[in-house]
This record gives C-alpha cells, structure tokens and sequence, in this order.
C-alpha cells in the first residue's frame, strides 16, 4: 500500500516535554502560540498506570473543554464524546473526519475534530486509487503525485504484534498524528497535553514542528522519551 505524501521538514523543530500533570503547566504556555493536539484518556474505566480513568462527567468534560476554549485543539475521541465536547464548550468544529480501523471490538472508528483552527487538507497529498484512470494519468504526467488528504483515514490501529509497539497500552499510529499534524499551520507550537508514547511528538520531528508535551506516568513518560532520543 502506498504511503501518504507528506510536505518535507522545513526546519529542525524544537522539542521539550515534561513528567507532570499538563494542568500544572498551563500558565507557561499562555505567552505561546499554542495548538493542542491530543487523544485523551476516554474515561471508560481503561487500565492505565497511575492515572484513573474513572473521572465524574462533568469533571473530565470540564477539564478537556477548558482546553478547547483555552486554545485551538484537535481532539481525537469517540463522535459522541465530541458532540457533547461541542455544546459545553460553545464551540463548533471547523472540520471533522473519522479514522477508522479494524478490530475486533464494538468500536471500529474515532473522529477527529479541528476546534478554533481550520485544517488545510491540500498539504498532504492522498495516494491515487486508480492509476488507469486516463485523468490521473495525466495529472502524474504534470508531476502531481496524488490528491488532496481525504476526511476519511483507514489506518490500523498499533497491536501487539507491530514491531513499533512499546508498553504503552494505547499507543496512537505515527500515520494519524502525522495526518492531523501535517494540516496545521507551520508557525504553531503544537502541546500534547497527554503524551503517552510520544507519538505526537514524532511526528512532529518528522514534520518539523515545534513540540511541548505532558506524560503524568513516569513510565510512559520514559517510554515517549526514549522512542523521542531513538
């Protein structure tokens, strides 16, 4: 399968991540030109290390929608998560696509949702289906090598068996960070308020973007920044 055509690099990106809860730092981003990017705990009971993923409602949506209002975000999460996201941050998305994937559970997709940033989906080109097609013959002929990112992403998720797999029991795809983060503008700071593996930060070394991230575990902290220094 061919692979997404992504911008090349246009700088070395500066990185700097931290082993915190991410609300401790919020006051020293305000002077930042902030946009968050992040696949938050989903507060369904999940087993991670440290952290409970048992909030009440109002508490966790109080804690991701103060984000929102705070800062331009793109929230990966469940469609009615984000529906309810939504109402209580005032907020409409200016842009939602879905990623999908096979397993071999109830869900088989999350959305993603752009709040107070306007993705640009023509800087990442899509691969073409059809190479017989006399139209994408032609367009390969002017040097075009694919079309503009689809709203639609089928990307698998990280199992067991993925040779990148870490500890991390959550571990995001580069290929759907590198999606999300190759649609924002270049001369943004992009914060991962939770971290986990260090996949945002990845790829946004791969991008050149500048990064800060949060881990709250020292674990998985560690793990983000080893496959950060690799």
């Amino acid at each position: 399968m061919e692979k997404m055509i992504y911008r090349k690099q246009i700088k070395v990106p500066s990185i700097h991540y931290c082993n915190d809860d991410f609300r401790n730092q919020l006051d020293a981003l305000d002077d930042k030109e902030i946009i968050v990017v992040t696949d938050p705990p989903f507060n369904i009971g999940y087993h991670y290390n440290e952290y409970k993923d048992s909030m009440n409602d109002e508490e966790y949506f109080a804690m991701l929608t103060d984000l929102i209002r705070r800062f331009p975000s793109v929230i990966i999460h469940y469609p009615e998560a984000l529906h309810k996201l939504s109402m209580l941050s005032g907020k409409i998305p200016d842009k939602v696509c879905s990623w999908v994937y096979n397993s071999n559970t109830a869900r088989q997709h999350r959305d993603i949702a752009w709040y107070k940033v306007k993705p640009d989906f023509t800087k990442t080109l899509q691969p073409y289906k059809n190479l017989n097609d006399k139209r994408i013959k032609e367009r390969m002929a002017r040097g075009i090598r694919g079309g503009r990112m689809y709203d639609w992403w089928n990307v698998n998720q990280v199992k067991n068996v993925n040779k990148e797999k870490t500890c991390h029991p959550c571990q995001m795809p580069l290929e759907v960070m590198k999606n999300i983060i190759s649609t924002l503008p270049e001369d943004k700071t992009i914060f991962d308020p939770f971290m986990g593996s260090g996949t945002t930060a990845l790829a946004c070394i791969d991008l050149g973007y500048d990064f800060i991230g949060c881990e709250i575990n020292e674990e998985y902290y560690n793990i983000a920044k080893e496959r950060i220094n690799a």
